[in-house]
């Protein structure tokens, strides 16, 4: 259909206030450090962006601002999974309304569905919608995963233009790409250490947390892979891999929220029960930041 998923696109947290309400000019701020660092897109309400914990107004009111923000300087993608497909066809509705340029659909989660549910989960979510579609495995959270055979299959709908991975599985990845391959459809890595690996592969770029918070060294890995610097590529992400790392310093995502307020971000608390991290856990994040030069 013409949309093409590419590049580094950081999935943005969701800034928040002492009482837990979306922080308007956080955001707005965040998104303009996203872009200045050159981040080739931008997503709303992901797994970072603690979809979970949000109300379907306050979701509107996110792809609302990040659209009025954002002023075509790149793509928007929003978040729209959800555990039933009538919920993911009422938000795909609420994207719409919003303008934003494309949306990501979660699998399921707590329930079980089988390949064919899955296949009839996402055919009719496409066809209740003419915003492209990326969509989203992410079976260590979710328990569900969405196999390369149904990948295939999906494929052939004209608005699924690709996929994020989040398994962590770069065999997984490389089975998408391959079964993918010569059709308009792309692979966007979800495992921000294997982001040079699925370029190397075939891959189209990434949905990256880490690039929240360096977004400059985040967008380096596919910029310099693009350019044919390959080497440069891989320093990037090998540069990038202990930011990652840190993520078990915490319970997901304060890891990222604690990096953005040591940088001058205040992204605020994460949704109860997520709580802050330790006095040590800051200690040893804040030491990963200054090591990699993102904190002076």
């Amino acid at each position: 259909m013409g949309f093409v998923p590419k590049g580094i696109i950081p999935a943005m947290i969701t800034p928040l206030t002492k009482k837990g309400e979306v922080n308007e000019k956080v955001l707005r701020k965040l998104i303009d450090f996203l872009i200045d660092g050159g981040s080739h897109g931008i997503f709303v309400i992901g797994t970072t962006g603690e979809f979970y914990g949000l109300r379907p107004e306050e979701k509107r009111d996110l792809m609302l601002i990040t659209v009025d923000q954002v002023k075509g300087r790149v793509p928007v993608y929003a978040g729209t999974g959800a555990i039933t497909t009538r919920e993911c066809i009422m938000l795909n509705r609420i994207a719409e309304e919003c303008r934003v340029d494309a949306v990501s659909v979660l699998t399921p989660m707590f329930i079980k569905p089988d390949q064919e549910e899955l296949y009839r989960h996402y055919k009719e979510i496409a066809e209740a919608t003419s915003l492209p579609i990326v969509l989203y495995n992410n079976l260590p959270k979710t328990g569900v995963t969405i196999t390369p055979a149904t990948v295939e299959r999906l494929a052939e709908i004209d608005n699924i233009v690709g996929v994020k991975d989040s398994t962590g599985d770069m065999t997984n990845a490389a089975e998408y790409i391959r079964r993918t391959s010569g059709k308009d459809f792309y692979v966007l890595m979800g495992r921000d250490t294997l982001i040079h690996a699925c370029l190397c592969y075939g891959g189209n770029g990434s949905i990256a947390a880490c690039a929240n918070v360096a977004p400059r060294l985040v967008a380096d890995i596919y910029d310099r892979y693009v350019a044919g610097d390959i080497k440069g590529s891989l320093e990037a992400q090998l540069t990038l891999a202990p930011l990652r790392l840190a993520f078990t310093l915490g319970s997901f995502p304060t890891v990222i929220k604690e990096s953005l307020e040591l940088i001058g971000i205040e992204a605020g608390p994460c949704m109860a029960p997520v709580g802050p991290m330790s006095a040590e856990e800051k200690k040893e994040l804040k030491k990963t930041l200054e090591q990699m030069g993102i904190l002076k």
